[in-house]
């Protein structure tokens, strides 16, 4: 007979994506001892605190709540380990120290968006849209000194579809990984968990962080890596280019839904085409049509919409 061991959980999470885990742990019964996440920051034209998705779904269910400044503190140390937590999940949050990772007798263990070794880093769902893959997937691993280096104990694998953006993937992904998340609590509550090392290979793909510069349309690449590369961006951070529209100054504009239509043409890459309240940009190997686009101060709008109160000049252009 198979003794199931008495876990008591710590939870380490900030955005929406760990929620749903959080969200199944409590929902399978498991005994969440505390949840630890991010402090209140500023938001909004008021700057009004604001608390992370993960604190306002646990204290609306009556969970203890920590928000440290300092993972190392002495103070956060020594009450984390007033809860006598056996095993701790974390589920986008910060780089844990190892005082806090290596506390629990059951380990620590992390749910990553990328079939590790790959994607390692803070945008793994950006960066596999954007590299144009076909697949990506959840894995489950033990933390430990680096980043998403640790013992893997679980994957699994999901297709990614050619239209899909990374909003879509990011909410499939989020289920498939609070799904996984339970396995695998399962797997260490029956002490039957097993773990593989991570492959050592030079030549694996990485999910740097997102930035300004990183999320700009470069208008001079085929029309694949341009599609993919707003795909995978939209809705969140957004790509972006300047548009030139025969003004003064350049104005930064913000790219969301778009298709690609492959065709022969003699346009230089970047020229703005305006027909039958449709904006197609020239772009190797055809046109990327824009359906969604922001200007500076305005909200999103639909290219008809657009089109109706903005006039493109001539020979405007994104750049």
């Amino acid at each position: 007979m198979t003794t199931q061991r008495d876990l008591r959980i710590v939870f380490m999470g900030t955005p929406d994506f760990a929620v749903a885990t959080l969200k199944n742990l409590i929902d399978h019964n498991y005994n969440v001892v505390g949840v630890i996440t991010a402090p209140d920051r500023p938001a909004g034209r008021g700057r009004k605190l604001k608390a992370s998705a993960v604190k306002e779904f646990a204290v609306a269910n009556d969970l203890k709540v920590m928000q440290p400044t300092n993972l190392k503190s002495e103070a956060f140390v020594d009450e984390l380990k007033t809860l006598n937590a056996n095993l701790q999940i974390v589920v986008a949050f910060r780089m844990l120290p190892k005082v806090v990772w290596q506390m629990p007798e059951y380990g620590t263990f992390n749910l990553h968006a990328s079939l590790l070794p790959n994607y390692r880093g803070a945008a793994p769902i950006h960066w596999a849209i954007i590299n144009g893959e076909k697949k990506t997937g959840v894995t489950t691993f033990f933390i430990d000194e680096k980043i998403d280096t640790g013992a893997i104990i679980m994957k699994e694998e999901t297709d990614i579809a050619d239209n899909e953006t990374v909003g879509e993937l990011h909410d499939k992904l989020m289920a498939i990984g609070s799904n996984l998340v339970i396995k695998t609590v399962k797997q260490i509550e029956a002490d039957n968990a097993s773990t593989t090392i991570q492959p050592k290979d030079k030549n694996l793909k990485t999910a740097f962080k997102l930035n300004r510069y990183n999320c700009k349309i470069d208008w001079n690449q085929n029309i694949a890596h341009i599609y993919n590369k707003i795909r995978g961006l939209n809705p969140f951070p957004t790509a972006w280019c300047y548009l030139d529209n025969g003004d003064k100054e350049l104005m930064p504009v913000k790219v969301y839904a778009v298709s690609k239509l492959l065709a022969l043409h003699n346009y230089e890459n970047g020229t703005i085409k305006i027909s039958e309240n449709e904006i197609k940009v020239a772009c190797k190997n055809g046109y990327i049509k824009v359906e969604e686009l922001q200007l500076p101060n305005k909200r999103k709008m639909d290219s008809k919409s657009l089109l109706n109160g903005f006039e493109f000049d001539k020979n405007a252009k994104m750049l």
